[in-house]
């Protein structure tokens, strides 16, 4: 196993023992005397603790780190991804900030996005794999939404539309504010 695979899951760990004892990341580092922001990198994979380091993690949970490596975890039956998370950034251009909200395991069958456009931002995609659909709803703002020839559609606040997404289409921000909009795509 390399060093990058040991840090994340031991991080893996450490973020499942947390959720599971239903302790914040502030609470944790009050616990263990580790700054919340390195705990936080631990988690994401982002850092390799110190020997020392571990063994506090482990004792705040009131484990060996022996245990806290070795021991089996069984993870929550709740996934979360924080909002924080600079990891689920997905791309960010054209004025159009895309934040993935599936985890990984679940992207062959189903994708769910975070979309915000800045004024005249637009998310201009190809076609993809037949069959595929998309359902994107808007909560703040407006956009319009093209698919294939057709003209564009408008949203507003709190609509929602189902497309073919097998075809090219294009989300945009025709407005002069910002627009916040959930896109799930589903595969066939």
């Amino acid at each position: 196993m390399s060093d990058n695979a040991i840090s994340q899951e031991f991080g893996r760990r450490v973020g499942v023992m947390r959720r599971t004892h239903k302790i914040t990341l502030d609470q944790l580092a009050e616990r263990s005397g580790v700054s919340r922001s390195m705990l936080s990198q631990i988690e994401r994979g982002k850092a390799n603790p110190t020997l020392a380091v571990a063994a506090r993690i482990a004792d705040a949970f009131g484990l060996s780190i022996v245990h806290l490596i070795e021991e089996e975890i069984r993870p929550s039956l709740v996934e979360v991804i924080d909002a924080d998370d600079e990891q689920a950034l997905f791309s960010e251009k054209n004025g159009c900030r895309l934040r993935t909200l599936t985890p990984l395991h679940m992207e062959k069958n189903v994708e769910f996005y975070e979309l915000t456009f800045a004024p005249g931002g637009e998310l201009d995609s190809d076609a993809h794999f037949a069959g595929t659909r998309e359902m994107l709803s808007v909560a703040k703002g407006s956009v319009e939404v093209a698919v294939g020839v057709e003209p564009p559609t408008s949203l507003g606040q709190g609509d929602t539309a189902h497309y073919p997404a097998d075809r090219k289409h294009k989300i945009a921000n025709r407005g002069s504010e910002d627009a916040v909009c959930y896109l799930v795509v589903s595969y066939a």
